[in-house]
């Protein structure tokens, strides 16, 4: 559960940071692709109050599990329908990872000559952990995540649509990976080998 303390004067900035970052990475990666949608329907921008959905964000403090509103996307407008969809979809754990990676970087540079003090560097650890964590989630192949998305566009049309059918129920499918701990168990690994990786790689230089 999100808490109020005074280390959520740290956490509350670095997630909207990751959730801002990866709508509007959506948005722009469609609306560079000839999809007109998302500008025409105000999420071209990195203001975190358009990209906010109130129950998500109300999920998101009461038991830790939220979502933003999905930017709408018009497929038909690509000049390739699939290929289109999978760089839309990508884009936002895309960014979220470049994100994390900015975030490593930064903190290298920052203890190393020692720059600024214990809060921003806090907020630096919550910034790559938040994108890590929104990217590895947003990944998984469950509708209406962007993995499921990104595994639809490279399916045949039946096993493709056959995933489509699960969006429904996916809400609740989700809840109870949560619940369960099946998320934590399955995405902790990865999010520590990640974050250990860009960290190794950023240590040969800094």
């Amino acid at each position: 559960m999100f808490d109020f303390s005074y280390e959520a004067l740290y956490r509350i900035p670095a997630l909207l940071i990751a959730l801002t970052v990866h709508e509007y990475a959506h948005a722009v990666v469609a609306d560079s692709m000839g999809d007109p949608t998302p500008r025409y329907m105000g999420r071209l921008t990195m203001n975190p109050l358009v990209h906010l959905d109130p129950f998500g964000t109300l999920a998101l403090f009461l038991v830790g599990f939220g979502w933003a509103k999905p930017v709408p996307v018009n497929p038909s407008y690509f000049r390739d329908g699939r290929k289109g969809m999978m760089a839309v979809s990508f884009a936002g754990p895309g960014s979220n990872l470049l994100i994390a990676f900015i975030g490593v970087v930064l903190f290298a540079v920052m203890v190393k000559f020692q720059l600024l003090g214990v809060g921003v560097l806090k907020f630096l650890i919550w910034l790559q952990l938040y994108n890590i964590w929104f990217a590895l989630f947003n990944l998984m192949p469950i509708p209406p995540l962007d993995g499921s998305k990104i595994l639809m566009s490279m399916l045949p049309g039946r096993q493709a649509y056959a995933l489509m059918q699960i969006e429904p129920y996916s809400q609740f499918i989700l809840i109870g990976l949560i619940v369960f701990g099946v998320t934590g168990m399955v995405l902790s690994p990865i999010a520590s080998f990640l974050l250990g990786g860009m960290k190794m790689f950023v240590g040969i230089f800094i």
